[in-house]
């Protein structure tokens, strides 16, 4: 799926898809990427929809922590690369939300 949207619409691809770079109202740097996952995918397991929303946090150990002590469903351990950590929650209606504490300094 990325090769065909690299090839016919001309975005510029990686591993991870496309991200698009733009400047906010204050012109700090911020970013919208685009992910497609394989049909038969399971990264979005335990929720049932074909897709799953991506957050930037501040502190995500922290957050983690308080979203569990108020009940919310975590799912799996926090992660951490190079590129930052993530986590993962479920929304009351089941989505998988994925929160992301971006290691900026590695995209620059």
């Amino acid at each position: 799926m990325v090769s065909w949207y690299n090839k016919y619409l001309g975005l510029k691809t990686d591993d991870y898809g496309s991200t698009f770079w733009w400047k906010d109202s204050l012109g700090n740097d911020c970013s919208t990427q685009w992910s497609p996952f394989d049909a038969a995918t399971t990264y979005f397991e335990p929720s049932q929809k074909q897709f799953m929303m991506n957050f930037r946090v501040d502190d995500l150990e922290t957050l983690l922590k308080k979203l569990a002590t108020e009940g919310v469903t975590i799912v799996g351990e926090m992660q951490s690369y190079d590129y930052g950590k993530f986590g993962w929650i479920l929304d009351p209606e089941g989505n998988k939300i994925e929160l992301w504490e971006p290691n900026d300094s590695v995209f620059q």
